[in-house]
């Protein structure tokens, strides 16, 4: 006899759970006198596990008002507004909407507003991050472009300091910060401005983080390509944020924007670096088995609801 295909177990617990959902929120309103999201927001402790139970609740009403509200909402996000005018759309629509459909009087049920209020600028912050992060991603990286050359040449000088200054634009010295050839911004092509935001973020954040790094990845034998290695972590920030599986994570900061996400991104850089000189590689050769175990690494510690990753504050200015 074969085994069970766990996906196929899978499927059919969510096809009768989305089927016995609406009878089983009915028993447990009858008998506590409070919609699903006030048992969420009331029985949750705050952070990520709250915040994706509220958005899981959201997404799977069947109340065309608030799948309404959804619809907006997702809609300013992609038109990339300004962040106050959403927190101020959140609190007003979301808020509003779920109160009134759910006949939730904010007088006798006064910490919901707010706790409620709180999940959804988190669901709706993270999208826009989304945006945010893809936007620079896609922009590719113009040598014509003043700000993006003055970036480049502030990574140079942020790493290497004043005492070796840069000879020429096109230089092999752009190999001793780790790019493949003369010109970097043939190494930008997969994710645009994004990875030369995220390097230059690294080197001026934790600048002296940074230059440990860089001179473990002038080992001669466990060394590294660091600029290629610090685009090739970006890829995997940037697929962590957009499949959602830094959720985790982001939901358990106390607010999102773009430098959340270059933090996200400089934790990676310094954690790979400390699993890479751990795992004493032959050669670069190595590089793909290594970083394939460090996400794998990653992506387990995200599976955990408490999930909120931090710089190590005794090491990251050495």
């Amino acid at each position: 006899m074969l085994p069970a295909d766990p996906r196929m177990i899978f499927k059919l617990f969510n096809y009768f759970y989305l089927l016995t959902r609406p009878f089983l929120k009915w028993i447990l309103h009858r008998f506590t006198n409070l919609c699903e999201l006030q048992r969420i927001c009331y029985g949750c402790a705050p952070g990520a596990l709250r915040t994706k139970k509220v958005q899981t609740s959201l997404e799977l009403s069947r109340r065309p008002r608030i799948r309404q509200m959804i619809v907006i909402l997702n809609e300013l996000v992609n038109r990339d507004v300004d962040e106050y005018f959403l927190m101020e759309e959140i609190h007003t629509r979301a808020i509003g909407t779920v109160l009134q459909v759910k006949k939730i009087n904010p007088k006798v049920h006064i910490d919901f507003p707010r706790t409620f209020g709180v999940c959804a600028e988190k669901i709706w912050s993270y999208k826009r991050l989304v945006c945010l992060v893809e936007q620079l991603r896609s922009t590719q990286y113009d040598s014509e472009n003043p700000e993006h050359e003055k970036k480049l040449l502030t990574l140079w000088k942020l790493l290497m300091g004043d005492d070796e200054p840069l000879e020429n634009r096109i230089s092999n010295q752009w190999q001793d910060i780790g790019f493949q050839g003369d010109d970097p911004k043939t190494d930008f092509r997969g994710m645009g401005v994004l990875g030369l935001d995220n390097l230059v973020f690294f080197a001026r954040e934790y600048n002296g983080a940074a230059r440990h790094l860089l001179s473990h990845s002038h080992h001669p034998t466990h060394g590294y390509f660091m600029a290629i290695v610090g685009i090739n972590l970006t890829s995997m920030a940037y697929h962590l944020l957009k499949s959602g599986v830094a959720r985790t994570h982001f939901y358990n900061q106390p607010r999102l924007s773009i430098e959340t996400f270059h933090h996200f991104y400089c934790y990676l850089f310094f954690e790979f670096d400390r699993y890479w000189v751990e795992c004493k590689p032959k050669s670069i050769m190595d590089f793909s088995w290594i970083q394939k175990k460090f996400e794998e690494n990653i992506r387990k510690l995200l599976t955990s609801d408490s999930c909120c990753f931090k710089m190590n504050l005794l090491v990251e200015n050495i």
